[in-house]
């Protein structure tokens, strides 16, 4: 099957890809604003009093939300189209993130995450579509471990803003929202427009169809899900109540935005030259080594780092390859029921991650954290020898 630019003249191919890194390069800004602000809102709530588990609450809902809005994605698509669909997306992630600087009410809170969680909905499935359809078929794993790379850096950039720039709480949410906003405006031109995430004629796929055929590797991305993007607000809310100040707490969520960051590209090589089993077994050890030290954390603090990079770098790669495997098996098709899968699983371990966490970390402090995270970690392990021996595309 050719690749959708290999059909085009050269000039309409650069543009192609010219407009897909312009929707790589919004959706990274809009996550390095994401992820400055959660921290920062997980640190306000703690110093009001608000309990590890309303904290874990607050964090679950834009991920929960967009697990719900996945499925509706392939028809908002259809009817408004890709370009279009995302713009609305960034938008209201942009309103949402507004709106968190004129109240301090827990409860609109949480309808502002809804709300946001609807835009990302939008940006996140359209951008991981448009890159799995449009990324040359020989080079997929690279394109998108670099397209990953940059989520990881602005993971890893984003928290560690509010120490740096010490700006008050207020000054922070102006400026997510103002990231967010010049995000949007990255995504206005005719070559975005232009971008299509299936081939014409391609039969519609259910999501719940689409689920049940690749069920390994849904159930692997809820564990990205659950370790790179669910335990960063509420490992960050564990640092300030262990007693570290905003800086070091929120540092905790940049470290495992650095170890994100660190893994895609090497994630991305792996996956066009060694076998499935092999990569998804070796992120099982490593995850099942680092969450069991997470146990230590009370007596040894500086393992929250570890941990957290440990977590952040292998995370991000189980999800990186699980969208890297489904590229491959739905070329044929449409990207977009492929990827809606991968989105729903990780999503759904995004939103599971800071809510159970903190019912664990509340009643059974650092072990019980350790102990579920190592269960979880098995459960990779035991998942990797269903995949391929066979290196490569296999």
């Amino acid at each position: 099957m050719s690749h959708p630019a290999d059909d085009l003249p050269g000039a309409a191919s650069q543009t192609t890809l010219i407009a897909l890194l312009r929707v790589a390069c919004a959706t990274t800004l809009m996550v390095m604003s994401f992820s400055m602000l959660q921290p920062v809102l997980a640190v306000r709530l703690q110093a009001a009093g608000v309990s590890a588990s309303a904290i874990g609450v607050l964090a679950m809902l834009p991920f929960m939300t967009v697990a719900l809005m996945v499925p509706l994605m392939p028809q908002v698509f259809a009817r408004l189209g890709v370009a279009t669909a995302y713009r609305v997306g960034m938008s209201l992630e942009a309103l949402a993130t507004l709106g968190y600087a004129f109240t301090e009410h827990y409860a609109l809170w949480c309808l502002l995450a809804v709300v946001g969680g609807i835009g990302a909905a939008a940006v996140w499935n359209g951008t991981e579509a448009l890159i799995a359809h449009n990324a040359p078929p020989d080079r997929r794993g690279r394109f998108t471990g670099l397209y990953q790379s940059a989520l990881g850096g602005a993971m890893a950039v984003g928290p560690f803003l509010p120490g740096l720039l010490r700006w008050s709480p207020h000054a922070l949410t102006v400026f997510a929202a103002t990231l967010m906003l010049a995000s949007l405006a990255v995504t206005f031109g005719r070559g975005v427009s232009a971008l299509q995430a299936g081939h014409e004629g391609a039969l519609p796929a259910g999501l719940w169809a689409t689920i049940c055929s690749v069920p390994g590797l849904v159930t692997i991305a809820f564990a990205g899900g659950v370790f790179e993007a669910g335990l960063g607000s509420i490992t960050t809310a564990y640092g300030s109540q262990s007693g570290l100040s905003l800086a070091a707490a929120t540092s905790l969520a940049g470290a495992l935005g650095l170890g994100s960051f660190a893994l895609q590209y090497p994630c991305g090589w792996l996956s066009d030259h060694v076998s499935p089993r092999t990569v998804f077994g070796l992120a099982g050890v490593l995850l099942l080594s680092a969450s069991a030290a997470f146990a230590t954390a009370t007596a040894w603090p500086p393992v929250l780092w570890i941990c957290a990079f440990v977590w952040g770098a292998v995370g991000g790669a189980l999800y990186t390859l699980t969208m890297i495997r489904v590229a491959h098996q739905f070329a044929a098709s449409s990207a977009i029921a492929g990827t809606a899968a991968m989105i729903t699983g990780y999503t759904v371990g995004g939103a599971v991650g800071p809510s159970f966490s903190g019912v664990m970390i509340d009643h059974f402090g650092a072990h019980g954290q350790a102990a579920w995270l190592s269960v979880l970690a098995v459960v990779v392990l035991v998942l990797s020898r269903r995949f391929s021996g066979r290196s490569g595309h296999g």
